[in-house]
């Protein structure tokens, strides 16, 4: 669904109106906060953009890209949750529509009865390549922002994310 821009910025509205309203002392955060969850937005409406047709969703893409990177193709499905930080339900659902798809097959562990491995395979490999070309050409290569200014994000995101215990 294409639209036409706003006029203005939303989120600086709300920065002055949070002002107005005496929630100065948030009003910061708060533009932070919204811009980025805004952003994440604009990014994952591209990315779904180019994975649609592949039938994939960004975080299946993810966990093919994690096997695919694993030194053998395959990882215990605790550590993909792990790795990705994600609810083993998650885990569980997405290597379920990968299986379906043909691009991840299950597999038991060869000394630990309880771990089932999570393993990618031919097809699976084949898919996470194209669709890694694709995303490669047409959103990582170019975000919107110059190169020193991605640089510049990442590690502002990256303290943001080491403060909440991401690492």
């Amino acid at each position: 669904m294409s639209r036409s821009p706003l006029p203005f910025d939303p989120i600086a509205e709300a920065h002055r109106r949070w002002v107005d309203h005496g929630w100065g002392d948030a009003a910061d955060g708060m533009a932070a906060v919204t811009s980025i969850v805004r952003a994440q937005q604009i990014l994952l409406a591209r990315i779904d953009e180019q994975l649609r047709d592949l039938d994939l969703t960004f975080a299946r893409y993810e966990l093919l890209m994690l096997l695919h990177f694993s030194r053998e193709g395959r990882l215990p499905m605790n550590v993909v949750g792990s790795r990705l930080q994600v609810h083993p339900t998650s885990v569980t659902s997405a290597v379920d529509r990968l299986e379906d798809q043909g691009f991840v097959r299950r597999s038991p562990h060869a000394t630990d009865r309880r771990t089932k491995l999570a393993v990618l395979t031919a097809t699976g490999r084949e898919r996470a390549l194209a669709a890694t070309a694709r995303l490669n050409a047409t959103v990582f290569a170019g975000p919107g922002l110059s190169a020193s200014q991605v640089g510049a994000l990442v590690e502002v995101l990256r303290e943001l994310r080491h403060g909440a215990g991401d690492f």
